[in-house]
């Protein structure tokens, strides 16, 4: 009798495990998922904040300890140096409204353990714990909501200052989960209930989990948390970082060179090289370089989560006002080539990024640096009724070369763009089809 209760136990188990799997992968399966999603795909562009204790010494978020940079006890001491007396939450609000931005994620609580808000669930937060003594996330939340932009919380699922967690990656002297399941359960507790907390509290329109990597699905009861969030919030998001119970992909830091397979997705970068503030790190990106990603990324049907680091004071350093200005600045003038539309046509027909209005009748094309001449696009079926410069409404005059009577392939064609058309950093132009854009991706020939 043992063996058969064996087999059907492990039966049990790999349906078990093949339903989660089946769960964790096809998420988003119903049509209201779908029409939740439809904010984020018309989004574009999204702004990432990283406040924490780190920028005291303006060393490295929770890593710097972990890797020996700094000895725990003096990193946990930045916490004395953390004051946010020249926070205002209305100047972060107005600078992530005048990029044009539609969402913003806000660090609540980072792999160190430190709450940027009044957790019940421990005394370690900026309210307890340091001179700040408030609460970073409702008034920045309320001032974001008043510019109609979706507020994201940022949470790490691991706490590296939890006496109850394992450890740091798995390579703990503190316990093993399997031989203390009460321990681990005990974090369990206090995890889920911190994000219960930003739930009720905060109501964001975005989970932003990070540190999912350290354990599975059913130890990080994943499944769990997502049901959660969604009975305080159906209409909530959660992105990737939930062991395959989130709803978009989020690459990191890294572009990826082939248009990524997830309907949704979204590359988070810094503007120098580091998620927080650090003095010392002074490899800014140029406005012209940050542009270039982001219509790379509209390009390929993905938002752009363009992340910056405040001081301990609550200010930002003048390269990060100065670059989202100048963002800012081009999204108005050619805003709506990015926001509200659709990731553009295939590589080979344009050397360059492009996007396409909501019915496909738009096709828009981004040229990156000057030009004074001649752009070729190839494979266009349709007719066109105009061109135009985005920016400035000017119409541009254009040729069709090589088109044969008696085939169907179409011809090249070729826009003149002259000098004084250029934008200051990319120039968009609007070609307005005769219907839904049609591509010719055959080989050639008769």
């Amino acid at each position: 009798m043992k063996t058969p209760i064996i087999f059907l136990f492990c039966l049990l188990n790999l349906t078990y495990l093949s339903n989660q799997q089946v769960q964790a992968q096809n998420v988003i399966t119903t049509k209201e998922d779908s029409l939740k999603m439809s904010w984020f795909a018309d989004a574009k562009l999204g702004i990432f904040i990283h406040s924490g204790i780190y920028a005291v010494k303006g060393i490295g978020e929770s890593w710097s300890f972990h890797n020996k940079q700094i000895a725990y006890p003096d990193y946990m001491k930045q916490l004395n140096g953390f004051t946010l007396d020249k926070y205002n939450p209305i100047e972060w609000a107005n600078l992530i409204a005048q990029t044009g931005a539609k969402y913003a994620v806000v660090t609540t609580k980072h792999h160190d353990g430190v709450a940027m808000y009044d957790t019940k669930m421990n005394d370690l937060s900026i309210v307890k714990a340091s001179p700040a003594k408030k609460d970073l996330i409702e008034p920045l939340f309320t001032e974001l909501r008043k510019r109609n932009i979706k507020c994201g919380a940022y949470y790490s699922l691991i706490d590296w200052s939890a006496n109850n967690y394992p450890g740091f990656l798995k390579d703990s002297s503190r316990y093993s989960i399997a031989k203390d399941t009460a321990k681990w359960e005990q974090f369990q507790h206090f995890f889920q209930g911190q994000i219960q907390e930003l739930s009720t509290k905060f109501n964001p329109d975005l989970f932003w989990f990070d540190g999912d990597w350290e354990h599975s699905a059913a130890e990080w009861q994943a499944s769990k948390v997502r049901q959660g969030i969604l009975s305080k919030n159906k209409n909530a998001i959660i992105n990737g970082r939930l062991q395959g119970f989130g709803d978009y992909e989020t690459p990191e830091q890294n572009f990826p060179v082939t248009r990524p397979k997830a309907k949704y997705w979204e590359l988070c970068m810094t503007l120098n090289n580091s998620w927080g503030y650090q003095g010392k790190d002074t490899h800014w990106k140029t406005p012209y370089e940050v542009i270039t990603i982001f219509t790379d990324i509209i390009s390929n049907g993905g938002n752009l989560l363009f992340d910056i680091g405040p001081k301990a004071d609550g200010t930002f350093p003048k390269e990060v006002h100065q670059t989202l200005k100048e963002l800012g600045d081009w999204n108005k003038r050619n805003g709506e080539a990015v926001f509200n539309t659709l990731g553009g046509i295939g590589q080979g027909h344009f050397y360059g990024p492009s996007t396409l209005s909501k019915d496909s009748s738009t096709l828009y094309l981004f040229i990156q640096g000057h030009i004074n001449g001649a752009v070729s696009l190839k494979g266009l079926r349709n007719k066109i009724k105009s061109i135009s410069v985005v920016h400035n409404n000017k119409p541009l005059k254009y040729k069709i070369v090589g088109k044969i009577s008696w085939s169907s392939i179409p011809g090249i064609v070729y826009i003149n763009v002259p000098e004084n058309m250029n934008d200051k950093y990319v120039t968009v132009l609007k070609i307005q089809l005769d219907g839904p854009i049609s591509m010719y991706k055959g080989t050639g020939g008769l």
